[in-house]
């Protein structure tokens, strides 16, 4: 199992070269306030001076430590690979690369130059950790990550939040749950109010990865000693809690060496604290921390195992969709123009390999504006819609001229039922625009879903948009016109012989036939039924409006072309009006309506007829109403037959002239267009950070595939 730590430090050497942390590794941090005493619990462990001390602020970035046990053979093989290091214990900087040290001093000079490059050479603390390896046959395999010390007052130039910096930057690296929590508290301060046991709590509150360690215990008061703390009376670790005795200033001034502080130590704890003096010290947290990391480690591994998998193939994953680099140009941009003039006619047709499940696309869009947009749009338009009944009366009346009418004149209809038809061409026009639109959004659809590979290629990618999108502007100037024609060819010849307008037509003149027919069994016995001689009642005929002449001419009897009278005989134009009353109302009500219109003007006045007005409001007769009637029923009927005719030939006429015209020469237009030599260098040019992320791709991808192979030299035997 000792075989498990210097393979952590093989995994930690492979991601350090590619500067990422996306895959936590066991390793141990030490958590402590400022001048605890943590980094002189470090050098008690690799027992040289080789870490930056005073007081105050001294670590002031992460120092990631790795301590390497060399046997004689591996000092040997060493020496040959490390160009003839003749000294037994080295140490080696990751931002140096292969410079080795052999003096101890050197490497506490070159933290501090490295610590004040990042943070400057006052009191600024940074997140960006410092990689040292030490190789000695004095220390056991650890890896040890020292960090700032917890503070509450910014001194220097350090800034306000300086706490919050230093405690995001230690649960930073505690949060990992495969690292050990070393928590350094000083033995003349109250266990109780440890910052270092405080933070650890927070990530870590079953303790089950959390190690104490007192230091400072030759610096208690007089009459006191830290037996209870030890023992784990006042607070209890799970891990256990280790008390050591390290260097005073004083010690390290005189240049005191490690070797003879530890004795020291030993001596102490023998004198102090006897029985417990074989399980505290240095030495004893050297040998328990490197069996707590090869146990951790143990632990850790097979999902270590699984993590670096699974990344592999996610990097492999991002790789591809990164592609090659380009080699032959020429064919990558017709394969690309290829797959994209594919994509764009599939995605049209539904048969693209990316379906879009949040909303409908491409095809299925264009189908759902033409049968339910367009469809519903054309159905609520009201074939009498801004048509009011005395609009009917007045272009019948106009169409007449100033000759009364006998038959309700056709060119009427005709009038009217083009101004209906008309309205429909605007949804028309809307129907192109919206299927226009959906097209163009088909271009992003296959720029993000389908041809990924476009995305290389900024420039590449807006020439092709630039072109489908003028060949999309091209047509719809062609397609507009050719739905107006539609109309314009419905307003051109009204076909009032059209079978299912005919039918309409038939249909309602036995309707109003038969309403006729049920109107003469209701005339009085007294009448005749196809000429009236005398009004009822007696009365002598009373003076008509021209206008009620006119539409009783219209209704009377039609012969008697020859009798020139006057008088109120039969087959004369009195006894047609005098028929009309009886037919169309009574003789009370037409006499009511006519004294509510002006008098006639009195012999020796002169009247200016544009002051007489024209009754806007009023009651209409039945023979008014029943024209109204007939018109607005053929308008109804043959409007209908031209909104089914426009519904089933705009889809095709957009479907011709706008998406299949597109589809057949987008190719075409796409080669025509941008497969050209001069072109080639421009189109084809990689954005900038395309190039750099597929390198970073390609590092992470062989710095795990490295790893993959670490942590399967491990036999299972080694675990165990």
């Amino acid at each position: 199992m000792e075989a498990l730590i210097p393979v952590i430090n093989k995994l930690q050497d492979v991601f350090n070269t590619v500067g990422s942390d996306v895959i936590q590794l066991p390793q141990i941090a030490v958590v402590g306030t400022q001048s605890s005493g943590k980094s002189s619990v470090l050098e008690s462990l690799v027992g040289k001076d080789m870490l930056p001390r005073g007081t105050g602020v001294v670590t002031r970035r992460p120092l990631i430590l790795q301590l390497v046990n060399l046997s004689p053979e591996d000092r040997r093989k060493a020496a040959g690979e490390e160009n003839g290091v003749e000294t037994e214990e080295w140490g080696k900087f990751l931002h140096t690369k292969n410079k080795i040290y052999t003096d101890f001093d050197e490497i506490r000079q070159e933290i501090e130059t490295e610590t004040e490059r990042i943070t400057g050479n006052n009191k600024g603390i940074s997140a960006e950790p410092i990689h040292l390896k030490i190789f000695s046959p004095h220390v056991v395999n650890l890896t040890l990550v020292d960090l700032p010390g917890i503070t509450k007052v910014p001194v220097g130039d350090q800034p306000k939040d300086i706490e919050i910096q230093i405690r995001d930057l230690i649960l930073r690296y505690i949060s990992n749950p495969n690292s050990i929590i070393l928590a350094v508290t000083a033995a003349n301060t109250d266990m109780a109010t440890s910052e270092a046991l405080k933070v650890a709590r927070e990530v870590d509150p079953d303790g089950r990865r959390t190690l104490a360690v007192i230091t400072k215990l030759d610096l208690m008061d007089a009459g006191t000693d830290a037996m209870d703390v030890l023992m784990g009376r006042v607070i209890p670790v799970k891990l256990g809690i280790i008390g050591v005795v390290n260097r005073s200033q004083l010690d390290i001034n005189n240049k005191k060496i490690v070797a003879e502080a530890i004795r020291d130590e030993y001596a102490f704890l023998q004198k102090k604290y006897p029985s417990l003096a074989n399980r505290n010290g240095t030495k004893y947290l050297a040998r328990t921390l490197n069996r707590l990391l090869m146990h951790h480690i143990r632990d850790c591994l097979p999902e270590l195992k699984t993590r670096i998998n699974v990344l592999a193939a996610q990097y492999q994953s991002l790789l591809n969709s990164y592609g090659e680099p380009v080699e032959d140009k020429s064919a990558t941009l017709l394969q690309l123009i290829t797959k994209f003039a594919s994509e764009y006619c599939n995605t049209i047709e539904g048969t693209a390999k990316y379906i879009e499940t949040s909303e409908l696309c491409g095809g299925a869009r264009i189908c759902y504006i033409f049968h339910e947009t367009f469809g519903r749009t054309l159905e609520s338009v009201d074939p009498l819609g801004g048509l009011t009944t005395i609009d009917v009366l007045t272009a019948i009346r106009n169409a007449t001229g100033p000759r009364p009418a006998l038959f309700v004149p056709e060119i009427s209809f005709e009038l009217l039922v083009k101004r209906q038809v008309k309205r429909l061409e605007e949804p028309s026009l809307r129907c192109v625009e919206l299927v226009h639109e959906e097209m163009q959004r088909i271009i992003q659809h296959c720029s993000n879903y389908s041809t990924q590979e476009l995305l290389r290629f900024p420039k590449l990618h807006d020439a092709i948009v630039e072109v489908v999108t003028s060949l999309l502007r091209k047509r719809l100037p062609v397609t507009n016109e050719m739905v107006h024609n539609l109309v314009a060819i419905e307003l051109a010849y009204i076909n009032t012989k059209h079978p299912d307008f005919a039918d309409a037509c038939g249909l309602m003149n036995s309707n109003i036939e038969e309403q006729r027919r049920n109107r003469m069994r209701e005339l009085p016995p007294s009448v005749p039924r196809d000429k009236s001689s005398k009004v009822p009642g007696g009365l002598p005929p009373a003076p008509l409006e021209p206008s009620t002449a006119a539409a009783a001419e219209a209704e009377g009897t039609k012969g008697a072309p020859g009798d020139g009278t006057q008088d109120a005989g039969t087959g004369g134009w009195r006894g047609m009006v005098k028929a009309s009353k009886s037919e169309d109302g009574t003789y009370e009500e037409k006499t009511k309506y006519m004294t509510s219109l002006p008098a006639s003007p009195q012999k020796g006045h002169a009247i200016n007829l544009l002051d007489v007005p024209v009754p806007v409001a009023r009651k209409l007769s039945a023979r008014e109403q029943r024209d109204c009637e007939v018109i607005e029923r053929l308008i109804k009927s043959y409007f209908l037959i031209v909104r089914k005719n426009i519904q089933d030939s705009v889809p095709k006429a957009v479907m011709h002239f706008l998406v299949n015209n597109v589809k057949d020469n987008l190719q075409s237009e796409l080669v025509g267009q941008l497969y050209k030599s001069l072109l080639l260098e421009d189109l084809l040019t990689e954005s900038e950070d395309m190039a750099q992320r597929r390198n970073e791709a390609a590092d992470m991808l062989k710095a795990l595939q490295r790893a993959s192979q670490v942590i399967a030299e491990i036999r299972e035997t080694h675990l165990w």
